[in-house]
Order: structure tokens, then sequence, then C-alpha cells
């Protein structure tokens, strides 16, 4: 399926785009953090279903179609960057009262989820890594497919990234467990998170100035 002499190489790669702090860890580590060990691991969830997604479009050569289309990539950024100016907005200006308690998550889950899945659908740099990178390890001295070897490369990158966003859920889980029992902290939880959105937006909203 894939270029096995060349596996070596794709997982160091890998391995130091994992380490480098982007708008998936950040949204994955203020979920966990402020909501606690199920949320995050939701969220981590939802990033992955995006990388399977985003696995095979990339496969099937859609991708590949937007990104030298600079207007849908620009359609990207702004879809995008509202989007999570919305959720922003909501987070920020949400009541008090609305703060999740401990023992009553109930949709917050689910919430993440959507939204660590569509903020990365939404953000075309993600959809450039894509294009951009798994091609550079697809090799013409095997019988598969570019499409299945892309296929098979960007599955590797999701297991492997979804292991290591629930290992960092794990950690920032268990040290955020505590904070959570702080009625000053879970008064501002959602001004945190708040933050966290707009400063995702801007991410993504700088790439149209």
């Amino acid at each position: 399926m894939i270029d096995y002499t060349i596996l070596p190489m794709y997982l160091v790669a890998v391995l130091a785009l994992l380490l480098v702090p982007g708008p998936d860890m950040l949204l994955i580590l203020s979920a966990s953090l402020s909501f606690g060990r199920r949320v995050g691991i939701f969220a981590s969830l939802g990033n992955a279903t995006s990388g399977l997604i985003l696995t095979c479009l990339a496969a099937i050569g859609v991708s590949a179609v937007v990104a030298v289309s600079p207007l849908a990539l620009e359609l990207l950024h702004a879809i995008g960057g509202l989007y999570l100016l919305k959720m922003g907005w909501d987070c920020y200006h949400a009541d008090v009262g609305d703060a999740p308690t401990v023992t009553e998550p109930k949709g917050l889950a689910s919430q993440f989820y959507r939204r660590a899945m569509l903020s990365n659908l939404l953000n075309p740099k993600a959809l450039l890594f894509f294009v951009m990178f798994l091609p550079q390890f697809v090799s013409a001295h095997i019988s598969s497919s570019s499409a299945q070897q892309m296929f098979a490369l960007g599955i590797i990158l999701n297991v492997l990234g979804l292991s290591f966003n629930l290992l960092l859920v794990a950690l920032v889980g268990s040290l955020g467990k505590g904070l959570l029992h702080n009625t000053t902290f879970r008064r501002y939880q959602y001004k945190v998170m708040g933050a966290v959105f707009f400063t995702l937006a801007i991410w993504l909203l700088s790439g149209l100035l």
C-alpha cells in the first residue's frame, strides 16, 4: 500500500508536525483544561474525523482542485473565520449560569466534537497540508496507485494524531480536574474559550489580509 523504505522518514516528519503547536492542539487543550477529559476526548475525535475526511478528499484529488483556486481558498478562509468568530462571541457573552457543572456536562462533549471537526474542515491550511505533505511520500516504485498511497499515509497520520491528542487530553484533563471544582475558574471558563475561538478566527482570517 505504501513504500516501506520511506516509512521511517514519514514517521519522523509526522512526529515533528505533532509537536508543533497549532490551532487544533490549542482547541483540544483548552477544551480539556476548561471542561475536563471527556470533552477533550470528543474534541480529539472531532479533529480525527475531519482528518479522515480531508484524507479522502486528498486521495480523490478534490483538495488539489481547491488548492489551485485562490477564490476557493479565500472563501474557506472567510467561512471558517466567521464561524469561529461566532463561536467566540457566543462563549464570551454566555451567561455564567450556562457554565457546565462537574457532574452535568450534558451536550457539551458533542458540541466540541462538532466544533473541532468543523474548525479543521473550514481551515484551508489543513486542506493545503494534505495536498502538499502527503504527496511527498507517494512512491512511483510500487504498484499501489497515488490515491491508495495517499489514503494509507493519511490513515497513519490520523491514527498517530489521535493517539497524541488523547495523551495530551489525559495529562491536561487530570491537571484541570481540580480546577473544575473552583467556582471562580468556572465563572470565567466561557471567557477563556471565547478568547480561544477568537484567536483561531484571527489565525484563519489573517490569510485574507
